[in-house]
């Protein structure tokens, strides 16, 4: 059995505290209880996150429902308040059952402002690492992976000047695609070091075999969508390393031969 995610604690205070049983105002043992719970919420404080988040809910439209213009938007909302906190995390989670998502249905935790589509703005030079799930290992795995990124241990393993959006779950009819999105595609160290930071956070019975994860570009989905401006920054970029390209390449042929 998987051992349980670890938890952040900073910022809990002692709740220890001994009672004198000679003391005179000794309540009851029900009351102690009721005194022990009341202090317990006074003296725990909330363990702000670094960024606000927020779950978000595709409802995986058929592709006879898909809608005439292409806008993908119309198929996903949020849900659940903003987190601002653990405990605010877990108080949404706790109460989302992966096991009543149906076939083709995900589920997001994102930073706010970005929206998990690919064509976003924030999102459409970015990519993501997926990671194909058996359905008995998937919610453990979906744990893990959201306490990485609300305690940034995702955010850093990204390359100086990358940005970590979120993470989401897809489910198919066998396993759960757990996917992890970032903002710069173009930025190897942080392909390589988000699957790094994975592979050494979960648990050896919980890995999946290298033939069951990958990591892809936005653009490179077929369903990939983007509006004209955006599609235009890309065929932009695209020249530039074309051209790039092609400069190393003769500079290579003009070099003498040793």
């Amino acid at each position: 059995m998987a051992s349980r995610p670890s938890l952040f604690t900073r910022g809990l205070s002692s709740l220890s505290q001994s009672v004198d049983p000679s003391s005179p105002n000794v309540s009851s043992p029900a009351e102690q209880r009721d005194d022990a719970k009341r202090n317990l919420f006074k003296t725990m404080r909330a363990l702000p996150t670094q960024h606000y988040w927020q779950f978000w809910f595709d409802k995986g439209a058929k592709e006879n429902e898909k809608p005439e213009d292409g806008d993908y938007q119309a198929t996903i909302e949020t849900f659940g308040e903003l987190i601002e906190s653990v405990q605010d995390f877990w108080r949404i989670a706790n109460n989302t059952p992966i096991d009543k998502i149906k076939m083709r249905e995900s589920i997001y935790l994102f930073k706010q402002g970005f929206k998990p589509i690919w064509e976003d703005r924030r999102n459409f030079q970015g990519g993501s690492w997926t990671f194909r799930i058996p359905k008995a290992n998937g919610p453990d795995f979906w744990t893990r992976v959201q306490l990485m990124a609300i305690g940034e241990k995702l955010q850093e393993s990204l390359e100086e000047g990358d940005q970590l959006c979120g993470v989401g779950l897809s489910v198919r009819f066998n396993s759960h695609l757990i996917t992890i999105w970032h903002r710069d595609a173009s930025k190897q160290k942080s392909i390589d070091g988000m699957l790094k930071a994975v592979l050494e956070e979960i648990p050896p019975e919980l890995t999946p075999k290298a033939d069951n994860y990958f990591y892809k570009k936005h653009a490179e989905h077929a369903g990939f969508n983007p509006p004209p401006e955006l599609q235009a920054v890309l065929d932009s970029q695209k020249r530039a390393q074309e051209a790039a390209a092609a400069k190393d390449a003769t500079t290579d042929e003009a070099q003498p031969a040793k």
